[in-house]
């Protein structure tokens, strides 16, 4: 019986050639296209930095996360090993947990939960749970995984019902668009991979890993900017664009106004 840590001892394996480019690296395109996620954690602390300074702990921690969101996936993607695959799954799924706890508005909390300290023991309860869940067939998770994604578009509706700021309808739509084209490449790499090993263009999955980043590039920011509408009333959240907003393709972040005076 082979180890856990044995290379191809994963119960998942994706459509692109085991060993074609390397002797060492499973999926070589799959690995390396990894490295979007560790670009993708500085932008957003560097970028959102004016509201670490008031509010460090969820962006840092989230950041944080998704670095090691990148390094288990390069490493499942490399070895295509039992322990590589879930450490790439349950690393989605604890920094999915940390996301909700920090930042999911009190508005909407279960009533019986009264405060954001018994919201992080839900979370974090569930959390376990479904880690522990995780166990029994591995070939699920990422499926289950995904399907948090329409809660999260959800949400994402019902906030823009009540916001007017078109830069931040703008900005909805591009992290959706995104989004879209991630999964459909996802389930393509899964679903269409006798097609594209035909056609000799196996890489889809890859593509998957730098869409999903460019997603979470719109989408952090727009969180950023519910959560300080909500849990910081003293501040107005702004929303720019770097580099400029002339620019034809631009990374949003958020800047706060100057505490307004109280009377």
């Amino acid at each position: 019986m082979p180890s856990i840590f044995s290379y191809q001892s994963a119960e998942v394996d994706w459509c692109e050639s085991n060993f074609a480019r390397s002797a060492v690296i499973a999926e070589y395109y799959n690995t390396i296209s990894n490295v979007s996620f560790f670009v993708l954690s500085p932008a957003l602390l560097y970028l959102n930095r004016q509201y670490c300074q008031k509010k460090a702990v969820p962006l840092y921690f989230v950041s944080g996360l998704l670095l090691l969101v990148g390094v288990f996936s390069m490493y499942f993607h490399m070895t295509l090993s039992y322990v590589g695959q879930l450490l790439d799954e349950l690393s989605i799924l604890w920094t999915l947990a940390v996301a909700y706890s920090f930042w999911y508005p009190q508005a909407y909390f279960p009533k019986c939960i009264k405060t954001r300290r018994h919201f992080f023991w839900l979370t974090g309860i569930t959390t376990v749970i479904s880690t522990l869940m995780s166990f029994v067939k591995p070939t699920l998770n990422a499926y289950a995984l995904n399907c948090i994604a329409f809660h999260l578009l959800y949400m994402t509706w019902k906030e823009l019902k009540k916001c007017n700021d078109k830069r931040v309808h703008r900005m909805a739509a591009v992290m959706v668009m995104w989004w879209a084209l991630a999964i459909t490449s996802w389930i393509s790499d899964r679903w269409l991979c006798w097609l594209w090993q035909a056609i000799n263009f196996p890489y889809f999955h890859s593509f998957w890993h730098v869409l999903i980043a460019m997603s979470l590039l719109y989408c952090c920011p727009l969180v950023i900017y519910f959560d300080v509408s909500y849990e910081m009333p003293s501040f107005k959240p702004k929303l720019e664009y770097w580099p400029s907003d002339s620019w034809p393709v631009v990374v949003p972040y958020v800047t706060l106004e100057e505490p307004h005076k109280q009377c």
